[in-house]
């Protein structure tokens, strides 16, 4: 690789400090490149649609059916999930990917020079401890063996069996040449430093206990179970950043670590994400005040591990490689079947069900896409949802790299001054410290104008990503390229909703979750963050929509 044109890619990813570091390090003339792929999401599908494609099925092409579920990304899974506990089995789940789960998705392969496959995720890799208020994520992880004996506590919390817990070492970050345990840097912290993070610990302590006039909190997970007082939701009115100023949080430590915390959760920094979504991070997840953040539920294949739980659950009623087209509504009193839904498979064949319900749960961009004569109002409201790009990446090592600066290698290891998020180590949670490994690296692209960012990320080859992932990495770990074999990429053009200032809370989000006569619409978006538990309240919520 010419080495201006490396510097200028380096730069404009990973930023001027780790740019340089990785240009110090330079590259060896023996270094033999990895072998690897983009994979996964399709978007020449959405391209087609863009440009007017719509098909037609043949008069024989058509089944009638109680429901259809658009999208098969939690959302629509928990639907299906829903549906199937209660006795309804009259539905069919329309997938446009090859596999199911969206930004949840993994996959398997054997590590390097070893026959036994090790799951990796694509995307989400955690969940937090559900607290005993949110019944329905209890009850699906009692479903899948995921709770302790006995399943509660003496205060009646849920107990996670100790082996999907999160192993420790949990969390480090590598900065001034060395690795730190946990997130926030305490090395060199001065005692103003101390006093600002003592400070934001105990604001979050009382967000956490807080409660409305109803006994609400004020934030919860689900989001639905919290409180709408105007205390809180003016809090979405001003960016993370606008509230740490207010508050007089000047520690650039303690806002690395809250920026970060925007990054993660929500592909955007502390200065474009609302002080409601940014407090949401941190007071959503503890139980009251002292308490540390509810434990982390972690599979080597992340979230995945739930997504094959679904799966399992819809059987044949889950369809993959299906790209729906069109939704049309009918007259309902001229018939049962009143929604008719079209939809192209991997050959091409056009498929078309008449349903008498039908479950959005794909994002609300697509809404005015694909629904022919979605209202003007709603059309607005749909356009108000923004959202982020990330790069998620693969690598396959032979064997892991020397640790010998400092703290050891954790499950979510960040680069302090990178722009990434840094990587999770999928065999952490198999309890194998040494040998062949697969790391996951997470680049949320956090620039202002998500439809350059898109193009922009299109337009980088799979080498040139390939380059920006171990470059960074690569600062922490010299010998990094002489242990990595492949690297995979995906790219998510729309990977997750984005909490902007005045959109959590506004008129556009909560209308958008409204039905249009029989379509229900169930997306995590319509929270306005992209978490697990908001996509799964929406699943369930939209299928008991239908069964009541």
């Amino acid at each position: 690789m010419n080495p201006i044109s490396r510097r200028e890619l380096l730069s404009t990813f990973l930023g001027a400090p780790t740019a340089l570091a990785a240009m110090s390090s330079g590259c060896s003339s023996s270094y033999s490149f990895p072998t690897g792929q983009f994979v996964g999401p399709s978007f020449e599908i959405g391209h087609k649609l863009r440009d007017g494609f719509r098909p037609r099925p043949t008069e024989d092409a058509w089944r009638n059916v109680d429901t259809v579920i658009v999208g098969g990304g939690i959302a629509g899974l928990s639907a299906a999930w829903r549906l199937r506990s209660q006795g309804y089995d009259d539905f069919v789940v329309l997938e446009l990917e090859e596999a199911p789960g969206g930004t949840s998705r993994s996959d398997q392969s054997n590590l390097p020079g070893q026959t036994t496959p090790c799951g990796y995720p694509w995307g989400a890799h955690y969940v937090p401890t559900p607290m005993s208020n949110n019944t329905d994520f209890i009850a699906l992880l009692a479903e899948m063996k995921a709770l302790a004996e006995p399943p509660v506590d003496d205060a009646g919390e849920p107990v996670i069996a100790e082996q999907f817990l999160c192993r420790d070492p949990e969390e480090r970050v590598f900065a001034n040449g060395q690795w730190h345990e946990g997130l926030y840097l305490m090395d060199g912290a001065d005692d103003d430093d101390l006093a600002q993070l003592k400070a934001f610990e105990r604001e979050i302590d009382r967000w956490a206990d807080w409660r409305d006039a109803a006994g609400r909190r004020a934030f919860a997970l689900p989001m639905a179970m919290g409180s709408d007082d105007e205390e809180v939701t003016k809090l979405d009115l001003i960016t993370m950043s606008e509230w740490l100023q207010r508050q007089h949080f000047t520690s650039e430590r303690l806002k690395w670590v809250v920026d970060y915390a925007c990054r993660d959760d929500y592909g955007g920094t502390a200065e474009q994400i609302s002080a409601w979504a940014g407090l949401f991070y941190f007071a959503a997840r503890r139980r009251k005040s002292g308490a540390e953040s509810q434990p982390l539920i972690a599979w080597p294949e992340g979230n995945g591990r739930i997504v094959d739980h679904f799966r399992a659950s819809a059987h044949d009623n889950l369809q993959l490689g299906m790209a729906v087209t069109e939704i049309t509504r009918r007259d309902r009193a001229a018939a049962r079947h009143a929604v008719e839904v079209v939809a192209v498979d991997r050959d091409e064949r056009v498929h078309g069900w008449k349903a008498s319900h039908v479950i959005f749960a794909a994002p609300q961009f697509l809404a005015p896409v694909l629904i022919r004569d979605f209202p003007e109002d709603r059309t607005r409201a749909a356009k108000a949802f923004e959202y982020g790009s990330w790069m998620v990446s693969n690598l396959w090592l032979k064997d892991r790299p020397v640790e010998d600066n400092g703290f050891s290698l954790a499950w979510d290891n960040v680069i302090h001054d990178s722009r990434s998020l840094g990587y999770v180590v999928a065999t952490h949670q198999k309890g194998v410290d040494w040998g062949a490994s697969i790391w996951t690296h997470y680049y949320p692209l956090c620039d202002d104008s998500p439809q350059s960012v898109r193009n922009r990320m299109l337009k980088l080859d799979w080498s040139e990503w390939v380059e920006v992932v171990l470059s960074d990495i690569e600062v922490a770990h010299p010998d990094l390229r002489s242990l990595v074999e492949r690297v995979d990429v995906m790219r998510w053009g729309h990977a997750m909703v984005r909490p902007r200032p005045g959109f959590v809370w506004s008129r556009n989000r909560r209308e958008a979750a409204q039905p249009l006569d029989t379509i229900h619409f169930a997306h995590t978006d319509l929270s306005g963050v992209a978490l697990f538990e908001e996509a799964f309240h929406h699943g369930v919520r939209a299928a008991d929509e239908i069964i009541c």
